[in-house]
């Protein structure tokens, strides 16, 4: 079977009120495209009919892939786990809770024919779609992030991203890198955008991750990248004889 041009990597906990739709719209965005795509869902040892509903899909459309943890795992590895899996030239990964619109997929491919790696941001449209406190702790996740950091990623959290294979080819996973991806990228000498993305409400379910996840647990990870980011540089060998 040939690789496919584009491959769409969902997380899914918990999703079965959202899954669908997503797909659905998902298809209905890339068909005008002319891409021969994959949409790779990983379900994070869902407790709802996640899973159910993704072996039905599967079986009525081989361009739908879908994996399960054995235990639940979180959001960074889900994510991981699909892109290891993903296939195509170009990779986008996106929350499945229909906040991240998949009809602003083509804004994200747009760059990248000038960038490696092209990072949605929803700071503008952030009070539209999320409470205050949502609000809020990203705000401050994002500028402790980027003080510590030394960077200038506005919205470093967001899983909404396109993104040529070869950014990840040589990155090691670990809990909680997704809330890392632009600096990674950026410590491998690929070129980073970031573009406006809107941001819905909910559509189903109920969020996972809190004031909590988005600033404190992630403090320790922080300190690795920011020691990574000061020890690592990447190596390319530009010329070889025999």
């Amino acid at each position: 079977m040939n690789a496919p041009e584009l491959s769409i990597v969902l997380p899914c906990y918990n999703e079965s009120g959202n899954i669908p739709l997503l797909i659905k719209l998902l298809q209905e965005t890339v068909e005008p495209l002319k891409l021969s795509y994959e949409i790779i869902v990983t379900d994070d040892c869902s407790k709802d009919n996640s899973w159910e509903l993704l072996k039905d899909m599967t079986a009525k459309d081989s361009r739908i892939r879908a994996q399960r943890f054995g235990k639940n795992c979180g959001l960074s590895a889900a994510l991981w786990a699909g892109i290891q899996s993903a296939r195509g030239k170009i990779i986008v990964t996106m929350d499945s809770d229909l906040q991240n619109d998949p009809r602003e997929l083509p804004k994200l491919l747009a760059p990248l024919d000038k960038y490696d790696c092209v990072c949605g941001s929803r700071v503008a449209s952030r009070s539209k779609g999320d409470n205050f406190v949502r609000v809020a702790s990203s705000r401050i996740a994002n500028w402790v992030r980027n003080k510590l950091s030394d960077e200038d990623v506005s919205d470093a959290a967001c899983s909404y991203r396109a993104f040529k294979r070869e950014c990840v080819t040589n990155l090691k996973f670990f809990k909680g890198m997704h809330r890392f991806m632009a600096t990674l990228v950026k410590m491998e000498g690929f070129s980073v955008v970031e573009v406006d993305i809107s941001t819905n409400p909910r559509h189903a379910g109920k969020a996972n991750y809190g004031v909590w996840n988005r600033v404190f647990i992630a403090f320790h990870d922080l300190l690795a990248v920011r020691w990574m980011k000061k020890r690592m540089f990447p190596i390319r060998v530009v010329e070889r004889i025999n």
